[in-house]
């Protein structure tokens, strides 16, 4: 017996720093990622991800609340995380439409709208400006505020 298709899950940075940095919403992200893990969902990502994890780690180097080593040891961590990567010219140009569309303050955030609508996708993040600006009429986009697992 076969199990029911379950489209993958398109995660953001703020979702990962969430987790890797024991963010105030971590509890939420693990009892998420053990479900995916559980139900075989791929999880799916821009490539710029790990860019914006990457800058993440950097400031609480820089603000002194991580020390480099172990800012080092939180991005092996992410590395080994199961998550397909997308780099592709088609990214960059829907993403592009879609910061227009909502009018967002930088177009990063719209390479994972983007890749999340390409693969008809749940998305979640934990940043909820992002969150807000399109929960109207995006409604696969999820926050990870609003979870109460």
């Amino acid at each position: 017996m076969s199990s029911a298709y379950l489209p993958p899950v398109c995660l953001d940075a703020s979702f990962l720093v969430q987790m890797v940095l024991h963010g105030e919403f971590v509890d939420c992200a693990a009892a998420l990622w053990r479900e995916w893990h559980v139900t075989n969902r791929e999880l799916i990502a821009p490539s710029l991800i790990y860019y914006e994890i990457n800058n993440a780690v950097y400031r609480y180097v820089k603000q002194g609340s991580l020390s480099l080593a172990d800012g080092q040891l939180v991005l092996e961590n992410v590395f080994s995380f199961s998550i397909t990567v997308y780099q592709d010219f088609e990214l960059p140009r829907n993403a592009l439409k879609i910061a227009e569309r909502f009018k967002l303050p930088a177009a990063y955030d719209a390479h994972y709208l983007a890749l999340a609508q390409r693969f008809q996708a749940d998305f979640w993040t934990a940043d909820r400006r992002l969150f807000n600006t399109v929960q109207e009429f995006l409604p696969w986009v999820h926050w990870l505020g609003n979870t109460t697992r």
